[in-house]
């Protein structure tokens, strides 16, 4: 009797294990995921519309998963494919009895009697041969199915997976290749034809076999109206439709982001971008338009990005121009993304910088005149000095040597430094290897990080008055193209940022005064209803144009050029770039202006004509904002008292005229060299009077001044064309160009000049020591070096 218990027992014990391991091999017999098959990537807006796709890897139009299947087209699958779909656990026995009667009356497989549960298990296997013992185990796997995945989610599989002819997998693929809309706006007839597809789709291809698809359609019409679920108007209105005669190309409207999404993480899946597919068409049209005029010249490449101030958005990329069906030019090369010289495009953000550190005033002036550092020469655009302009002016005119000599003053380490915080990615050598040519394109840039810190300067000072005066160092951060990443948000609690609002409503007040061209009047009636900071830059050879624009909604910035790097006479940042940006700022909506950051201002008396902070001394003063670091500036260091004689005519000292008989008299007196230019260029500036004779030698003043070369340059001396030794122009300058200046070259007298003091010389290889000596003993010598003659 135990014997006969024990055995009953393992018995139990042996059916339990079976049934416990039949479970497990019931439940893990389902594969997941279902689907390993490589995905396109598909590009979205900000509303859900398709801007673009990228095939697969395996060459499959096969879109990402979508979240739902439209109704038209669920009621029309279901009715034509799986009537009890919602009723059954996975299998129809009714379908399959039927399907096995017709089989054995054919001989062979006529019907398979599959529900849409059974097809998603065949598409998941591969559509293996069909075999009873393949339905056996797809009868298996849909009850499986059925047991882990709702009705909703099944079919979604389905409407995801099925085979829609050619290369085309998916209700959503299909959708756009064969009647180039979104699934969610089929019409009844589309949705009809796309549900009658995946039963037969090497058959039944759009332009193949037109008769038998339009006959399946139309019979599946004509059920849904048996069955009601359409009217006989709808009916009938539907079958008038026509078919598709041919795949539709899906669009490509943001293709450089497209890659780049892809390139970036994104590749196989559905991206939603910020971007706004009609600004994007608009954009798109824009530069088209454009490009006709730009290919008159041989440029061949163009770009532009517009971003949402507030958010960083990007709402519109077009990475290039296009160029067809062919690559020519570069067309496929984002421009965006790809580093290019800047040319004067930094300029805003040295000037910004000294505000912030209360290095400068807007109006302070910048000496102008010939300079050089070693072997580096920058010059003017136009090839002009003026002496000395205000730093604002400067920034407005985009001249070169001021923003050198500013760049002297900040130093080009802090400005390579404050450079790569605030997002410039593309600095990848030491900042000596820039210098000070980093201000005039010496360094690359690229759109993306350009427009992204001009954004982030604007949100900074929009937040600063929206928030209680109070800043977020995350203000400063890179366009973000992903809806996800945008809709992050971050506290405003910081006491300080990479610039203060002042300094960067200052900056863009001067931006705002960027000389237009004359010729274009158009510009001037745009200017004044649009109020707009903006700035160019042109690369050195002509090889890149830029532009940019800020409001307090928008930031739009342009390039264009050659992918090639080749340069083109006329492709500037005014005549080229600008236009365009203009184009754009008037496809979008109207914007306002950036509201005074008072809390980050005071009210200060500055000199009217050296746009230092004022002193006792200067005659003429004008009380103006300033950052709140600008109060630390420097007082004027060009008005000075002046001793004159009772006529007015002569400088005196005490040493040769009694207190009593001067006349003390405030004036205005730059250094010798930016004198020399500047009083050409202002008429207000007044030469100071010369010494009286009895009192020459008693002022310390500087009244003369080296233009070229400059102490202990190096300079290289060609040789002429026959042979003999070459010559280089050296120049002073005088208060009084009536005075004698004497040349000495080595302690050698050489000659005299006056009115003009130039001398051309050709000194031997070597060092070398000029020293000049004037009428009135006032001596000024330099070393040099000539490296070759």
């Amino acid at each position: 009797m135990p014997r006969i218990m024990k055995t009953a027992g393992a018995r139990r014990y042996l059916v339990l294990a079976l049934l416990v391991l039949m479970a497990l091999l019931f439940w893990f017999s389902l594969p997941r995921p279902l689907f390993r098959e490589p995905l396109s990537t598909v590009l979205l807006d900000c509303s859900g519309n398709l801007l673009g796709a990228k095939i697969s890897a395996d060459q499959q139009w096969r879109f990402p998963e979508s979240d739902h299947v439209p109704e038209k087209f669920r009621l029309a699958v279901t009715h034509f494919e799986d009537r009890y779909f919602r009723y059954h656990p996975g299998f129809n026995p009714v379908a399959l009895a039927r399907a096995l009667s017709l089989n054995i009356r054919h001989g062979r497989i006529v019907s398979g009697g599959s529900t849409i549960s059974m097809q998603v298990i065949r598409l998941a296997r591969k559509n293996r041969n069909r075999t009873y013992l393949e339905k056996i185990i797809e009868l298996f796997l849909a009850f499986r199915l059925e047991c882990s995945y709702s009705k909703a989610e099944i079919l979604r599989l389905y409407a995801s997976h099925a085979p829609f002819g050619g290369n085309v997998v998916g209700l959503d693929a299909a959708a756009w290749r064969y009647f180039s809309v979104d699934a969610s706006n089929l019409s009844w007839g589309e949705a009809a034809t796309l549900a009658v597809l995946p039963n037969s789709p090497g058959l039944i291809y759009p332009g193949r076999n037109p008769r038998a698809l339009l006959a399946r359609r139309n019979y599946l019409l004509g059920l849904l109206c048996e069955r009601g679920v359409i009217d006989a108007a709808t009916c009938n209105l539907a079958r008038s439709e026509k078919l598709p005669e041919k795949p539709f190309p899906l669009p490509q409207l943001a293709p450089h982001l497209l890659d780049r999404a892809a390139r970036e993480g994104n590749c196989g899946t559905r991206v939603n971008s910020t971007l706004d597919i009609g600004l994007q068409k608009r954009i798109s049209d824009i530069l088209n338009i454009r490009s006709i005029q730009l290919r008159a010249n041989e440029i061949h490449n163009a770009a532009a990005l517009v971003l949402e101030v507030n958010t960083g958005k990007v709402l519109a990329y077009i990475g290039n121009i296009p160029a067809g069906d062919s690559r020519e030019h570069g067309s496929n090369v984002d421009i965006i993304c790809s580093p290019r010289s800047t040319g004067s495009i930094l300029k805003p953000f040295l000037y910004a910088a000294m505000l912030n550190d209360g290095l400068l005033l807007p109006n302070t002036l910048v000496p102008d005149i010939p300079m050089q550092v070693g072997g580096f020469i920058p010059e003017n655009y136009n090839l002009t000095y003026d002496g000395a302009v205000p730093a604002k002016m400067a920034l407005s005119r985009s001249l070169n040597i001021p923003a050198v000599k500013m760049l002297q003053t900040y130093g080009y380490e802090q400005f390579y430094a404050l450079l790569r915080k605030l997002g410039m990615t593309t600095l990848v050598k030491p900042a000596g290897h820039y210098g000070l040519s980093i201000i005039l394109g010496g360094a690359e840039a690229n759109l993306w990080d350009l427009a992204g810190i001009y954004a982030s300067m604007a949100r900074t000072l929009s937040h600063y008055t929206e928030n209680g005066s109070t800043y977020s160092k995350t203000d400063f951060h890179p366009p973000l193209y992903l809806s996800r990443e945008a809709e992050q948000k971050q506290p405003f609690n910081d006491q300080s940022s990479w610039f203060d609002a002042g300094s960067i409503w200052l900056t863009f007040e001067a931006m705002v005064e960027v000389s237009r061209p004359d010729a274009e009047q158009q510009w001037q009636q745009f200017s004044s209803s649009h109020k707009i900071a903006w700035k160019t830059g042109t690369s050195f050879g002509n090889r890149d144009a830029w532009s940019v624009g800020v409001t307090p909604e928008y930031v739009v910035a342009v390039w264009a050029g050659n992918a090639s790097g080749e340069g083109r006479p006329g492709l500037t940042g005014v005549g080229v770039a600008a236009p365009i940006l203009f184009d754009i700022f008037k496809a979008l909506p109207s914007t306002t202006w950036f509201t005074l950051p008072g809390a980050a201002l005071v009210r200060v008396p500055v000199c009217r004509y050296s746009g230092y902070r004022a002193t006792p001394v200067c005659e003429f003063t004008d009380t103006v904002w300033i950052q709140k670091q600008g109060s630390k500036t420097a007082p004027c260091p060009f008005h000075q008292l002046i001793h004159l004689d009772k006529s007015g005519r002569w400088q005196v000292s005490s040493n040769c005229e009694s207190p009593e008989n001067m006349q003390h008299v405030p004036w205005f007196v730059l250094p010798p060299v930016q004198e020399w230019y500047f009083r050409n260029k202002n008429p207000f500036y007044k030469v100071l009077p010369p010494f009286r004779p009895d009192c020459a030698g008693t002022s310390d003043r500087k009244n003369m001044d080296i233009i070229y070369p400059k102490n202990n340059s190096i300079i290289y001396i060609p040789v002429e064309l026959d042979g003999k030794p070459g010559s280089t122009i050296f120049k002073v300058v005088h208060r009084n160009a009536a005075t004698l200046v004497y040349w000495h070259l080595d302690d050698h007298f050489i000659g005299t000049t006056a009115q003009v003091h130039q001398m051309a010389l050709s000194p031997g290889r070597g060092r070398h020591r000029l020293t000049l000596v004037d009428q009135n003993g006032e001596t000024l010598a330099i070393g040099f070096e000539v490296i070759s003659n």
